[in-house]
Parts: structure tokens; sequence; C-alpha cells
């Protein structure tokens, strides 16, 4: 009886994964092929974009990350907070101790009035980290029509396409396509928005943030495109987001080589442990 139990609860077990495969296959099949949208004809993919810490052989390049911080600073946050990257971290980048206080001094941090114990504001210190542009939610999402701006600190991680889709989200704001109105008048861009087509929705709350060449002046003297400043900031971007990446890849080529030495190593001595012994010859 027992086993007669076993056998029914193992076939229903079967017919229920059975079933949960063929739904699963027709729902990936099927998928969209419901009825076009806007947003399904009209998104489109990030543009490519090549960086020097792409790949598994990648390196920050630091003079475009400074270049990125500089428009991070001069344009970013405006709106935008980075609140998991401490000012101190600028050292990475190539500034020495003396700049990197220096460019903390110029920021503005929450502070507290030692004889009043009040809050207030002070300028920054390399243990900072780099401040909110609003004082709190609410105040953000009142100055930005109800969104609260997204932190920018785990940006290249968070989205699909890193820091393509950065780049190609501040590089690709365009007029409506007449094509998309006749098409899809109801997705003409509300008032307070912008069309992007590599944004989901199409329709973007921010206003472009990079209205011009020469918007930013490069102390190296690099000609500040929009194009340009658009990839220095995503680079920059991409560093905040994984500031070990340079060590991770140095570390995980080391441990490749160790694992190779390991296998090598092991296989001359299983060929020196059983040297002597014989195969048996078969009957």
């Amino acid at each position: 009886m027992t086993r007669l139990i076993g056998i029914v609860v193992g076939l229903g077990f079967s017919f229920v994964v059975l079933l949960a495969f063929v739904f699963g296959a027709y729902t990936a099949a099927t998928e969209g092929l419901g009825a076009e949208t806007a947003e399904t004809v009209y998104h489109e993919h990030p543009k490519e974009l090549h960086l020097a810490s792409d790949g598994p052989f990648g390196t920050f390049d630091r003079q475009q990350l400074q270049r990125g911080y500089q428009v991070y600073k001069e344009v970013c946050s405006a709106c935008h907070s980075m609140k998991h990257v401490a000012i101190r971290d600028l050292a990475e980048l190539g500034y020495s101790e003396a700049q990197v206080k220096a460019e903390a001094a110029t920021w503005t941090v929450p502070g507290i009035d030692p004889n009043t114990g009040e809050t207030t504001t002070r300028p920054g210190t390399p243990i900072d980290y780099f401040p909110s542009p609003y004082p709190n939610d609410i105040a953000a999402s009142a100055a930005n029509g109800g969104k609260v701006p997204p932190d920018l600190s785990l940006m290249t991680k968070a989205r699909h396409g890193g820091a393509a889709y950065v780049h190609s989200i501040l590089t690709g704001y365009e007029e409506q396509p007449a094509e998309l109105l006749k098409r899809f008048p109801e997705a003409k861009s509300p008032v307070g928005t912008y069309y992007n087509p590599y944004f989901a929705a199409l329709n973007i709350g921010m206003p472009p943030p990079l209205t011009s060449d020469g918007q930013v002046t490069y102390a190296d003297g690099t000609e500040a495109t929009i194009d340009q400043m658009a990839q220095d900031v995503s680079a920059f971007l991409v560093w905040t987001a994984e500031p070990t990446l340079e060590k991770r890849h140095q570390t995980g080529w080391a441990v490749l080589g160790f694992l190779l030495f390991a296998t090598i190593l092991a296989y001359l001595a299983k060929k020196q442990v059983w040297a002597a012994v014989k195969p048996k010859k078969k009957a």
C-alpha cells in the first residue's frame, strides 16, 4: 500500500512538473506576440559603448574617470545623489591627498551646530559621503514632478546595459517621430516629459541634462562634446558601482593560474603514483 501511494504521489509530481514546463514553453514562445504598443515598437536597445574597463582584462582610464566626475559634479549632482560613495574614494582616481581635501571642501554636507545642537550645513571632509541635492525624498519629489531622481552610485549595475544604457539615455533625446504619433496618437509625450527611445516607457521626466557641446570645460583640455561627456560620466558610474573591478580581474586571473597549475600538478602526481600499476588484461 505504501509503495502504491508513493507511485501515485510521484506520478502526480511528475504531471505537475510537465504541466509547468508546457505552460512555460508556451508563454516563452508567445511572449511579445500580443497587440503592438508604442513601447514594443519604438523602444531601442542601448547603443554600443566601448570603455577601457570592458572585458576580463579591463582597467580604468583614470583620466576619463576624472572627466566623468567633473560632469557628475557640474551637471548630474544638481538632481542626483551618490550616497554610497565617499569623497575620500576620489583618491583612487589619481587625485592626491591635498586635492581630495580641497575637493571635499567644495561640497556642502549636513552638520550639527556644536553650540545649539541644531542641524546646519558645513564644508565637506574626505570622510563624508557625497551629499544629496535635496534634504529628503519629499523635497526631491516636489522639485521633480512627483518623481524622486534615482541615486547614481550603483546605476550601471541596476540597469540592463549598464554604462551603455546611461550613455544612450543621455544622448537619446529627440523629437517624437511623426510615424509614432500617427500609429499611436495616445503615446504623445505628456506635458513635463521628454521623448527618449532608449527609456522603456519612451517618455522620461528628466530634462536633457547635456544640452550643448562645451557645457563642461575639461581640465585636461579634452573637447567636451555631448557624446564625450556622456561617455565620460558613464565610465565614472561604472567605477562608482564597482570600484574594485581592477582588483577583481587581477585576483581572478591569479586564481585561474593557480587552478591550472594545481590541475597539471595533480595529473602528473597521478601518473607518478599509478605508473607501476599495470592494467589487468581482459580474459
